[in-house]
């Protein structure tokens, strides 16, 4: 019997076809761009079910609406050419994800990993959907599972350290990451898990220091994640007051590579909101960015992805935004059941919110996005990507006037990120404007303090 290079079977077929999983399979555990040459090896093997399944998957990760048909010929392939029992739970499984019904894909992938829990590319995908739909818990109990069959694998271990980060057990996520890191010094998503450990626990310096420290290894990076990764570095920097480097990082890394990709896209989004509500000029940028982002004006593929293009069109005076913010109402009355009431509930006053405070209509930014932040969870993302949100709250209470309602989320904030330069820059003006001269004066010791340090 064949196996991959992780020891799962595979269909008796040509040397190069065994060769083009493994470096498929192994490139995109390792978010290397050369998983991307699946689809010029599916073309070269059209008689391999497991090449044409996997090129297939790689389309459906583009996050568009025409993925799905992108996907399409691949799995026709895949379909008809011979296949064991394992890959034909894949094709099944590429299958229901191509018709949307993700409970399903998700029922299929357990069923693959209960047979062969060495399948860490199924393991992968599995935790991708779990995250799309802020089931965090799951993401750790799939990988939990999988760990006494493939503690040898660095990202596995990866895997798990943000499955942990995720459920907010930081110290086993860092040992989790730290253990890949021992296996594999270039493992970007155990790097990625730290970075995530070290902003949650207020680590500011210690986080920069550590990206800096493995920057060497982001070679071969697909954009997603070198991109996220530069992302991570830049929100150390923010707080640090490293504003020019924060804006470099977007200039030259976030926003320097795939821009017609989501993921890119909705980083250099959320960042650039960073960069303004931390009082930074971002010149022309929104303009530049909006260019890229017309092309979602109908795109509701995943409401995490959605809100933040609306946001970057809203941001730039794009009339998209208003076609964009009328197809997430139609997902709330059209989606499918088992995300209906996400976009509904959770997504349409999210929406409205957003496209609110960029209008300056802080009442009505917090109408919505009140409404939504108690349930956010259900959107997917991070939590560290969705405290964007949370930012926009707080900028719409300032706005608004609610002094003391910001103050408390600012100290709140605080206790995070304590030698913040913006957060702390904000609480003096707010202390300063609630004629509390004694605290606004200790905020701004502690950013005369932190930017001395740079010096």
């Amino acid at each position: 019997m064949r196996t991959d290079y992780l020891g799962n079977p595979v269909s008796p077929g040509s040397d190069a076809a065994l060769a083009a999983v493994d470096n498929f399979v192994d490139g995109f555990l390792s978010y290397e761009t050369r998983a991307a040459e699946v689809i010029a090896a599916a073309e070269a093997e059209p008689g391999s079910a497991l090449l044409n399944a996997y090129a297939a998957i790689l389309w459906l990760l583009l996050e568009a609406p025409e993925a799905a048909e992108r996907a399409a010929p691949y799995l026709d392939r895949a379909r008809a050419a011979a296949a064991n029992d394992r890959e034909r739970k894949i094709i099944a499984f590429a299958d229901a994800w191509a018709s949307d019904d993700i409970p399903g894909a998700l029922e299929i992938a357990d069923a693959i990993l209960a047979a062969w829990p060495r399948d860490l590319l199924i393991l992968k995908l599995r935790q991708y959907h779990d995250f799309n739909r802020g089931d965090f818990p799951a993401m750790l109990r799939v990988a939990s599972a999988a760990l006494p069959h493939a503690a040898d694998v660095a990202q596995l271990h990866g895997m798990l350290a943000f499955a942990y980060e995720q459920c907010h057990l930081l110290t086993e996520a860092e040992a989790a990451a730290r253990r890949a890191l021992e296996l594999k010094r270039k493992e970007p998503w155990a790097q990625h898990a730290i970075a995530h450990v070290m902003l949650t626990q207020g680590r500011i310096d210690e986080g920069a220091a550590f990206l800096e420290g493995v920057q060497d290894t982001w070679t071969g990076l697909n954009s997603f994640m070198d991109t996220h990764l530069w992302w991570h570095l830049a929100l150390f920097h923010l707080s640090q007051g490293r504003e020019a480097q924060a804006l470099a990082a977007y200039d030259d890394h976030v926003w320097a590579q795939a821009k017609d990709y989501s993921q890119d896209q909705v980083g250099a989004v959320s960042l650039l909101v960073r960069l303004e509500l931390a009082g930074i000029e971002v010149g022309d940028r929104w303009r530049d960015l909006a260019d890229h982002l017309a092309t979602r004006a109908d795109d509701v593929v995943q409401p995490f992805l959605s809100l933040q293009y609306l946001y970057g069109l809203a941001r730039a005076g794009r009339p998209e935004a208003d076609a964009l913010l009328a197809a997430v109402r139609r997902a709330a009355l059209e989606a499918p059941d088992f995300v209906r009431p996400t976009w509904r509930e959770v997504a349409l006053p999210a929406a409205e919110g957003l496209v609110a405070h960029t209008r300056g209509d802080h009442a009505a930014a917090l109408r919505g996005l009140q409404v939504a932040l108690p349930r956010l969870v259900e959107i997917g993302g991070s939590h560290a990507q969705r405290d964007l949100f949370e930012q926009i709250v707080l900028d719409a209470l300032i706005g608004s006037g609610r002094l003391a309602e910001a103050q408390q989320a600012l100290e709140l904030r605080r206790a995070h990120d304590p030698d913040g330069v913006p957060l702390n820059r904000t609480l003096a003006e707010i202390y300063d404007r609630l004629d509390l001269p004694a605290e606004a004066a200790k905020a701004r010791a502690r950013v005369d303090q932190r930017l001395a340090a740079l010096a």
